[in-house]
């Protein structure tokens, strides 16, 4: 299966899905203009992928510092379709990053421990200068 990237926009973030590393990340600012345009691939490149995985150790790196409701709703397909995989044999580690001055994207990732209790969550603080 062929990796994906996508750079970095001012309104979608850079996504890096290294399939052949079992390592997918995301990180940057989120507000497309049509989420599902910019999701959709990302996704059903995700999903394709997880249905070939058996046993695999899986590294999933978020680093969002903003998205909107609309990105929320495909983020939330992403996590579930991780979830699935896990509850499948897999070990997914879900490395949720945040600004240490934003609570929104810190309880965004506390919700996500809650709702989907396969991954392997753990949060770290990004110290803003």
């Amino acid at each position: 299966m062929d990796n994906l990237y996508i750079s970095a926009s001012p309104t979608t973030p850079e996504v890096s899905l290294q399939f052949d590393q079992n390592r997918l990340s995301m990180r940057g600012e989120s507000y497309p203009e049509n989420a599902s345009v910019f999701y959709q691939p990302i996704i059903e490149a995700t999903m394709s992928y997880l249905q070939k995985c058996s046993n695999k150790m899986i590294e999933v790196n978020i680093s969002l510092g903003y998205f909107n409701s609309s990105s929320t709703k495909y983020l939330f397909n992403f996590f579930d379709a991780l979830n699935k995989a896990a509850a499948d044999n897999n070990h997914i580690t879900l490395n949720w990053y945040y600004d240490d001055e934003d609570e929104t994207i810190l309880e965004f990732g506390e919700d996500l421990k809650e709702d989907f209790r396969s991954l392997d969550y753990h949060s770290y603080p990004i110290e803003t200068v």
